[in-house]
């Protein structure tokens, strides 16, 4: 999956983009959790399990 078709998925799913994080990562938040999380971004494709996805409440099954 690509950092793009991600951060599609989280908007779809009620993430919203917080701030800029250090170098290409961005922080997310979750409204579901109440959490932030690092996205990478912009990265080609994105190896499992490199998304604490978890933390946005999003099954992988979902993605």
């Amino acid at each position: 999956m690509r950092s793009s078709d991600l951060i599609k998925e989280l908007k779809e799913h009620g993430c919203y983009l917080k701030r800029q994080g250090k170098g290409d990562h961005q922080i997310w938040f979750s409204p579901k959790t109440g959490k932030t999380f690092p996205v990478p971004h912009p990265k080609g494709n994105l190896p499992i399990g490199t998304i604490k996805i978890g933390r946005a409440f999003i099954s992988s099954a979902e993605l």
